[in-house]
């Protein structure tokens, strides 16, 4: 976590940059990325995916990684990681990213925006990579050696927001030392040898975190994510089955009532209304009727996208094409950085 001085700084920043993008859109490129792990969920969707939509529908340059090499920092296996990658381009198709506007690609068909590792690594220490958080986070929480990859991973992920000239990453308040790495780097390299990188803004979302359906963080891991693909019936029972309390008056509370207001704070985002509001209206009628609503508020706003989401994996083709396109355009984008680089360095023979 960025210390406070430093937090209020990159708000102050990211409020500037928030309202800037009203008038002067055009100026901006965004990168923002998924690794294939999994399905997306509501998480992903309220946390991230509408925002990229807004920003692309306003005419920022925007740019989605998905960051399949990322996926071996902690992982030994890459089994399931073809399948993932198709369903989570449907899920952002679905969601309304439009590959006319937006250039959705994958890490290992960029080598281009990989070989930017090499000097950039030379721009950062040992301690400086170590010190970042989110490594510390993803080490303990998968169990896993430090990988060299792993411990790499802040630089993987400069280059993802470099090789595009990206000005503006939207993230949130945990994931700032990230852009504090990448804006180093990006002004060494300046220094070094020459401008070729602008310095990156951390554009903090303002929508609330999503808890998963016990109150904890959402993740598939856990099993308390909806996942946008899930059919109207699979989240039904999903919720049904979701941990509550003894209490059978309905209260908004997240420190002592966790589980309660894990499904008020769904309810509430996927309804447009305060979960305080929607637990006063349910009172006594207990947690049976909470599920009932939530499960009628989640399937209400999401109908209109698992019909989208239905129609687009039927054709397989479209969503393969919409996969290379991107690659190629990312690779055009990455090769042109990367002779800036080379010939920023001297390294043009």
């Amino acid at each position: 976590m960025p210390n406070e001085g430093s937090y209020e700084a990159a708000l102050r920043r990211s409020d500037e940059v928030h309202v800037d993008l009203q008038k002067n859109a055009g100026a901006y490129t965004m990168l923002s990325g998924d690794r294939p792990t999994g399905r997306l969920h509501l998480g992903h969707y309220f946390g991230t995916l509408i925002d990229r939509v807004r920003m692309q529908d306003m005419g920022v340059r925007t740019n989605i990684v998905i960051a399949d090499y990322q996926v071996i920092t902690d992982r030994d296996t890459t089994e399931h990681i073809a399948d993932n990658v198709y369903n989570m381009v449907i899920d952002y198709l679905a969601c309304g990213i439009d590959p006319d506007k937006t250039t959705i690609f994958t890490h290992s068909a960029v080598p281009e925006l990989n070989q930017l590792m090499l000097p950039f690594l030379s721009l950062v220490t040992e301690a400086e990579m170590e010190r970042n958080p989110t490594v510390k986070a993803e080490q303990e929480a998968s169990g896993h050696a430090l990988t060299g990859l792993l411990l790499t991973y802040p630089v993987h992920q400069a280059c993802d927001i470099l090789f595009c000239k990206a000005n503006v990453v939207p993230v949130g308040r945990d994931q700032l030392p990230h852009i504090e790495i990448t804006d180093k780097i990006a002004r060494r390299f300046n220094e070094r040898y020459g401008h070729v990188f602008p310095e990156p803004a951390g554009l903090l979302t303002s929508t609330p975190l999503l808890p998963g359906l016990d109150g904890r963080k959402m993740s598939k891991s856990y099993g308390n994510a909806i996942s946008i693909s899930m059919t109207a019936e699979e989240t039904a029972k999903l919720i049904k089955k979701s941990k509550s309390d003894s209490e059978r008056m309905i209260t908004f509370d997240p420190e002592t009532r966790p589980e309660i207001s894990g499904l008020l704070t769904t309810a509430g985002i996927c309804s447009g209304r305060d979960p305080r509001e929607i637990a006063e209206e349910i009172g006594m009628d207990g947690a049976g009727q909470l599920k009932k609503y939530v499960t009628e508020a989640v399937n209400t706003y999401f109908a209109p996208i698992r019909e989208r989401r239905t129609q687009i994996e039927k054709d397989r083709d479209y969503v393969a094409d919409v996969i290379h396109e991107g690659n190629r355009r990312a690779r055009e984008v990455a090769a042109a950085t990367l002779a800036e680089v080379r010939e920023a360095m001297g390294m043009v023979y």
